[in-house]
């Protein structure tokens, strides 16, 4: 059983800033567009944001490798100086080394035998003025192209009257991901691409598979951005290209094959 720490705002901001140092140290170019999307900044300040009842937001990230969930994060600091609450399982958050870090963060447990808990914490927190973080593919997608979604995100932010942000990051699986461990090689002056597109709106009553659809939609396109002015050129069956565009990736078909393989033995993972 990990140890319980108290969350700490100080803490979260020590995370924060041991991995700008990283990129810093690893030369990283995090390429982003779409910041006029993010929340009001608060850059330069060097405060941390307040939350505010009625501002908070839901951010959506694709998930391709381990890493993406950083530089989507060092992104909103850059901008906001503010905190993402990411959903995290329980069993990630018993875990003796990472446990406390996870609860010093503030972060939502997800008890998968009792999810409505996990749920109703996250919007709390929304309607406190937080930012809630989740990566709706709910499990990495091996293909490198935007899997089927779950509905969780449009679901949370419809409920607290929050916006829904969709956020695309490609090339931070280059780094880390399933069946490619982190390379320092690859990680000196990796290039990281992170677009954020417009902020979904909700109505009072929204269609959540319609709106689950169009945010899968906005996170692709993001993706193919990405892939459009990315400065790396792939050879040919470079493993981190998706196969539609001559890369060694699974295919879609492959990926659904390979997970549901996964699903039936019981080794599927969340990312």
């Amino acid at each position: 059983m990990a140890w319980v720490p108290k969350q700490s705002v100080r803490f979260y901001r020590m995370l924060v800033h041991s991995g700008l140092l990283l990129r810093w140290i690893f030369r990283m170019r995090v390429m982003v567009s779409g910041e006029s999307h993010l929340p009001s900044a608060h850059a330069g300040t060097g405060v941390s944001r307040t939350p505010v009842p009625g501002e908070g937001a839901v951010f959506a990230i694709t998930h391709f490798g381990y890493l993406d969930f950083a530089f989507a994060e060092l992104v909103l600091w850059k901008h906001t100086r503010a905190q993402l609450k990411f959903l995290i399982t329980k069993a990630a958050a018993s875990h003796w080394f990472a446990g406390p870090a996870i609860s010093a963060c503030g972060h939502v447990i997800v008890d998968r035998s009792a999810g409505a808990a996990a749920y109703e914490g996250a919007l709390e927190k929304l309607r406190a003025g937080e930012y809630i973080a989740i990566l709706p593919e709910a499990g990495v997608s091996r293909s490198f192209t935007v899997r089927e979604l779950k509905t969780g995100a449009v679901r949370l932010a419809a409920e607290a009257d929050v916006p829904l942000i969709p956020v695309s990051v490609w090339g931070a699986h280059r780094l880390m991901t399933r069946g490619h461990g982190f390379s320092l090689r690859r990680a000196w002056r990796a290039p990281i691409r992170v677009h954020i597109s417009e902020p979904i709106r909700h109505t009072q009553d929204a269609d959540i598979a319609l709106e689950t659809e169009q945010l899968r939609a906005e996170l692709q396109d993001g993706i193919d951005r990405g892939i459009a002015d990315f400065p790396l050129v792939p050879p040919p069956g470079a493993w981190w290209q998706p196969a539609h565009l001559g890369g060694g990736a699974l295919t879609e078909a492959e990926r659904a094959a390979a997970d549901a393989r996964d699903a039936a033995a019981g080794r599927y993972r969340r990312g």
